[in-house]
């Protein structure tokens, strides 16, 4: 028999040990370790020892990208929006397997549609060992079976195996129709019919492409999403991790807030490049509630340059990161497309230029999204194109496709803010919010011995986050400071609902001139007194997250 420990998430670096003697070093947040266990048991007790040993000093949201290099989630080193709770320890399973000869290797298992004849087709290729074994496969879901059947196991890696004309139903994006998942079942027999290895994985079947927007230039990228043979407009926000120390989240933490997007009417979550690939039950359950994942592998800008890694190691060790996401996410049927990260640049000086395959990090990054998932896009970051954000004064100019911004809403939003969306000609917003503050209940609840008056950045409560206090735009407007609390929430709530309203619209409404538009950011990982967020620390719903439900719950044909 062998044994092998399975750690799926270890954050960041230390040793293993088995009875006292060193057997293993980690040193990734973002890849399995394997362990192979079996030369160093005894026939009696075992004693089996992780050990964690102190993190990088320092992976926040300022420095180099060029020179971030240590393999490890960034955000709870300090952003914006959260302040520094450097996890360390197992933050994913970890399991003990046991096997003997006669088990499965790596599995790519996929799944497409033939919209002329509405039938599914299914392939499964990877590796099994186990001499003359067979492999059963079965697809079924709880009304009949579509696949009964057997191949020799060697023939996995050859000529794989494949269906075609699958009589399935379709599984579509929240509010496009319903989700349809099957249970694919891999069980592998030896020679006298016993199991000795089962794979399983729900798929659902589901065909998606890009087509190029209405009026877009010719050589721009294309951005109206089409799911099985249906132009719909994109409607997300920007996923980050739901703590800093995520370690400790429960199925349930994420089904919470994820039910909570899909009753927003939201489709698409973009899976941000600081954070981590998410734990399977996330994957699982945007497969359950049709939330479309925006995927991007871990990178991201860092202000003083963002350029990617160049060096031979790093897109090494960045690789086999991005191969691992692959093979552990690609059944997914939820999943839309592969991203380099998160607002990267072309070189260390232009901020204005995303990064684009001319980088050899992006080239290997495209090229194994095509031999591990072909059937999905691969995209170099958020944003992409000419441009990284959208300036009016280039309007009409067919140089904004996907672009990032803006986040604040200066001036008063009848006047400068709805022109500028009025104007847009940005093919697709990838990122893009404006400041609202938490309720009155739950800045009180995290102010621990700070008041929370005033409501401006002398005040070390707000002075946390500094971006999104809105205390001189509130002077603007009313003529003198806040007089409580409650009047400066109930104020900077309403604005932000009012802002991201504007921007919503606009871009609907110019669907399929526009393909979609995604808010930054979805919910607070930390107490923030103001934030970008939709959803509070606590889960609550602002009321920016209720206005934005009602323009996303309004079908593009109704504008």
């Amino acid at each position: 028999m062998q044994f092998t420990l399975n750690c799926e998430g270890l954050d960041y670096c230390g040793t293993i040990l088995v009875n006292g003697k060193i057997i293993y070093h980690f040193r990734n947040s973002h890849v399995p370790h394997l362990v192979e266990l079996t030369p160093f048991l005894t026939p009696t007790d075992n004693i089996l020892h992780l050990v964690f040993t102190c993190p990088p000093r320092w992976l926040g949201q300022f420095g180099r990208t060029s020179e971030m290099t240590e393999w490890k989630p960034r955000f709870n080193y300090y952003w914006d929006w959260s302040s520094r709770l450097v996890q360390i320890g197992i933050w994913d399973t970890l399991s003990l397997e046991v096997s003997d000869a006669c088990a499965f290797g790596p599995l790519d298992i996929a799944t497409d549609v033939n919209l002329a004849t509405h039938t599914g087709t299914l392939t499964v290729t990877g590796t099994a060992t186990g001499a003359q074994a067979q492999i059963h496969i079965r697809l079924f879901d709880a009304a009949k079976t579509l696949i009964d059947s057997t191949l020799p196991a060697d023939e996995l890696s050859t000529t794989g195996f494949a269906c075609a004309e699958l009589p399935i139903q379709l599984w579509c994006p929240n509010g496009l129709g319903i989700q349809h998942l099957y249970q694919l079942e891999l069980t592998l027999l030896g020679t006298d019919g016993t199991i000795h290895d089962t794979v399983t994985r729900r798929l659902g079947f589901k065909h998606i492409a890009s087509q190029p927007c209405e009026g877009a230039p010719a050589q721009a990228d294309p951005w109206i999403c089409v799911v099985n043979g249906q132009p719909f407009f994109l409607q997300g926000i920007n996923w980050t991790p739901i703590r800093p120390n995520f370690a400790d989240l429960h199925a349930e933490d994420y089904r919470i807030r994820l039910e909570l997007y899909r009753d927003l009417h939201v489709n698409l979550l973009r899976v941000w490049g600081g954070g981590f690939l998410e734990k399977s039950w996330f994957y699982d359950m945007c497969d359950e509630l049709g939330l479309l994942v925006w995927q991007e592998f871990p990178l991201s800008s860092s202000g003083v340059d963002n350029y990617p890694p160049d060096d031979v190691q790093s897109m090494d060790e960045l690789c086999a990161i991005a191969e691992s996401y692959i093979a552990r996410r690609r059944h997914h049927v939820s999943l839309l497309l592969w991203c380099g990260g998160n607002e990267l640049r072309e070189n260390k000086v232009d901020q204005n230029l995303p990064v684009s395959l001319s980088h050899p990090l992006m080239q290997r990054f495209a090229a194994l999204v095509r031999a591990g998932d072909p059937q999905r896009r691969f995209l170099t970051s958020t944003p992409s194109g000419p441009r990284f954000g959208g300036d009016s004064c280039e309007y009409g100019q067919g140089v904004h496709w996907a672009v990032n911004g803006p986040w604040q809403a200066s001036g008063r939003l009848d006047e400068d803010w709805t022109t500028y969306w009025q104007h847009d000609d940005a093919l697709l917003r990838s990122e893009t919010g404006a400041p609202g503050p938490s309720s009155e209940a739950l800045i009180h609840k995290y102010a621990g011995s700070c008041e929370p008056m005033p409501a401006n950045v002398d005040n070390p409560l707000w002075r946390r986050t500094p971006w999104w206090c809105e205390s001189e735009q509130y002077l603007a407007e009313v003529g003198a400071p806040p007089s409580s609390l409650a009047d400066y929430v109930r104020w900077g709530q309403a604005r932000q609902a009012a802002a991201l309203t504007i921007a919503a619209r606009a871009c609907k409404t110019r669907f399929p001139s526009c393909g979609g538009i995604i808010f930054w950011m979805g919910h607070d990982s930390f107490p923030c007194a103001a934030n970008t967020a939709l959803i509070d620390f606590d889960g609550n719903p602002k009321p920016a997250a209720l206005a934005l439900a009602e323009v996303f719950a309004t079908p593009v044909s109704k504008w």
